[in-house]
């Protein structure tokens, strides 16, 4: 009767003992797991992906200004072509194109054509039927080709959507102060700049397309401040995209590409 007692009393403290073990495994991995689902950024990453979306931000605003405009490209006639003291010019961009009649007088006189656009006169702004009935425009008995200004004017769109895409990425990494939307982010902007770029090399091929396409008026092109907005934009979106990589990763480049000196000794 004794023996069994004890054995019965070991055997309890054997079970005892196993489910203490398992519990503490338990509750050790799920301890494990958690600090392992946690990973907040600290506060001079949180800074620098601040100072590196202020960056992106400077280059959605220009391009969203340099869209809006129809400052895209200057068309002007010899200021002397019509023979009196009227000459006309026109200016267009994505959406629309103006077409203005100026003052011979007000032009610098060292000036050859007509313009510029700032000078005061007679405007009259219409919006291009690409995206309505499909119709090319004329200008000056030269005609646009609406494939070339269609795809340059989707390329822009796309890559304002791209950029929404990369600041909404970037609004949640800070919001919930993780990295891990760092790297879609920073794809987001450098195509955004991508397709801005590509937007403005396409806008300039259908300028030489119009301009090719009748010869009968003598025209001076020029691209305006509206592409120049919107190429600086481009490229400040991609370096945008690049510094977001760069925070992305596990370690920081510049200590691996410079290491410092002091670490040698």
């Amino acid at each position: 009767m004794w023996s069994n007692f004890f054995v019965q009393q070991d055997e309890e403290g054997r079970i005892g003992v196993a489910g203490s073990g398992q519990a503490g495994g338990l509750g050790g991995m799920k301890g494990g797991r958690g600090q392992r689902r946690v990973h907040k950024m600290s506060d001079s990453q949180e800074g620098k992906i601040k100072l590196a979306f202020f960056v992106s931000i400077v280059g959605v605003t220009l391009t969203v200004l340099g869209m809006g405009t129809e400052f895209w490209v200057e068309l002007a006639q010899p200021k002397n072509f019509s023979g009196n003291q009227t000459c006309q010019m026109a200016h267009y961009g994505l959406w629309k194109g103006c077409l203005r009649t100026l003052w011979v007088a007000d032009i610098d006189p060292e000036r050859t054509s007509c313009g510029p656009a700032e000078l005061p006169g007679e405007s009259n702004c219409t919006y291009f039927k690409f995206f309505t009935s499909g119709e090319n425009a004329v200008i000056f008995k030269k005609t646009t080709n609406k494939n070339l200004n269609l795809a340059s004017a989707i390329l822009a769109l796309l890559s304002l959507a791209m950029m929404a895409m990369g600041s909404i990425c970037i609004a949640m990494s800070l919001s919930k102060g993780v990295p891990f939307f760092l790297k879609p982010a920073s794809f987001c902007f450098i195509l955004s700049g991508v397709l801005v770029l590509l937007s403005v090399l396409i806008f300039h091929q259908s300028v030489l397309a119009l301009m090719s396409s009748d010869h009968s008026i003598p025209l001076h092109h020029e691209l305006s401040w509206s592409v120049a907005c919107v190429g600086a934009a481009g490229a400040i979106l991609i370096l945008g995209g690049f510094l977001f990589i760069m925070l992305s990763l596990p370690f920081s480049p510049w200590q691996k590409c410079w290491p410092h000196k002091n670490s040698t000794t």
